[in-house]
C-alpha cells in the first residue's frame, strides 16, 4: 500500500530546507528590511510632522501678529483720514460762511441804498403829490 521511501522522504526534506534557505534570503529578509526601513521611515516623518506642528504654531503666531498690526495701521490710517476730512469740510464751511456773509453785507448795502433812492425819488415826488391832494380837496 503506502510504502515509506527513505530516500525520496530524504530529497524531500533537502529541497524543502533549500526552498527555505533560498525564499529566506531572496524573499523574506528584503521584506522585512524593507518593512523595518518603511517603519524607521514613519518614525521619521511623524518626528517631522511634530517639528512641522512647532512650525505651524509659530507661523500662525506671526500671520496673528501681523494681522493685529496691520488692523492696528488701518485704524490709524482710517482716523488720519476721518480727521483730514473734517478739516477739510471744517475750512470749506468757514470759506462758504465767509463768502456768504460778505454777499449778506453786499445785499444789505444794496438794500440800503436802494432804499435811499426810493426815499430820495419819493421826496422829489412829494410837491406833487401835495398838488393833486390839493386839487382832489379842491374838487369835494
Amino acid at each position: 500500500m503506502l510504502d515509506i521511501n527513505p530516500i525520496l522522504l530524504l530529497a524531500t526534506f533537502v529541497v524543502f530546507l533549500s526552498l527555505i534557505a533560498i525564499l529566506n534570503s531572496w524573499l523574506y529578509n528584503p521584506l522585512f528590511s524593507y518593512m523595518n526601513k518603511r517603519d524607521e521611515d514613519i518614525k521619521k516623518d511623524l518626528q517631522k510632522v511634530g517639528n512641522n506642528d512647532e512650525e505651524i504654531h509659530e507661523l500662525h503666531s506671526k500671520a496673528e501678529s501681523i494681522i493685529m498690526n496691520a488692523k492696528l495701521e488701518v485704524m490709524a490710517l482710517r482716523e488720519k483720514v476721518i480727521a483730514d476730512a473734517k478739516e477739510l469740510a471744517d475750512s470749506k464751511l468757514e470759506t462758504k460762511r465767509a463768502e456768504l456773509a460778505n454777499e449778506y453785507r453786499e445785499f444789505e448795502k444794496s438794500l440800503s441804498d436802494s432804499r435811499e433812492q426810493l426815499t430820495k425819488d419819493l421826496m422829489s415826488q412829494v410837491p406833487l403829490f401835495k398838488e393833486a391832494v390839493n386839487a382832489k380837496f379842491s374838487q369835494i
